[in-house]
């Protein structure tokens, strides 16, 4: 028989748990940022690609815009708490540190997820003529983000949490 990891406590004082915290988010936005990045670097790229200006109307340029501001949006939510950890460093203010980068790095999904969405409804409506697929493209993207990354979680915490309180 296994035990449950969530059921044996880690024997860590208050302190040690504040860095396990702040590592383990400032290395999942590690993650996230190299996505972003790479997302971000190639839209800046893309107005300077042959023919954007014929390939694109005014409903692709939109939706560009949209792309470009989300993954700039998430870029700045990703990045801030690290540079918010350098200057704050040694001033006993890793629970805010903690706070602040959990909400910085709910934000940047959101603007992640709009911006993968806008950018691949670009990329669809740049190639179909087909109204369909361009909002099959919107509806589709946006849940699979949409339940990956924020509901499957919060269904989950819920869940946690009922539990944790009928054990009381």
């Amino acid at each position: 028989m296994t035990v449950n990891p969530a059921d044996k406590p880690r024997n860590e004082t208050e302190h040690e748990r504040l860095d396990r915290q702040l590592m383990e988010l400032l290395q999942g936005f590690r993650v996230a940022t190299t996505g972003v990045q790479v997302l971000f670097a190639f839209l800046l790229t893309v107005p300077f690609s042959a023919r954007f200006d014929m390939k694109v109307d005014g409903t692709g340029k939109a939706m560009f815009y949209v792309a470009l501001f989300g993954a700039a949006l998430a870029s700045i939510c990703f990045i801030a708490p690290v540079f918010q950890h350098r200057i704050l460093f040694q001033l006993d203010q890793k629970p805010l540190l903690i706070r602040r980068a959990n909400r910085f790095g709910i934000a940047g999904a959101f603007a992640l997820a709009i911006s993968i969405t806008a950018s691949t409804t670009l990329i669809v409506h740049a190639l179909s003529d087909e109204a369909a697929a361009v909002v099959t493209t919107v509806v589709v993207v946006l849940l699979l983000c949409g339940w990956a990354w924020f509901v499957q979680p919060y269904l989950t915490r819920v869940h946690a949490s009922g539990r944790a309180s009928g054990d009381t």
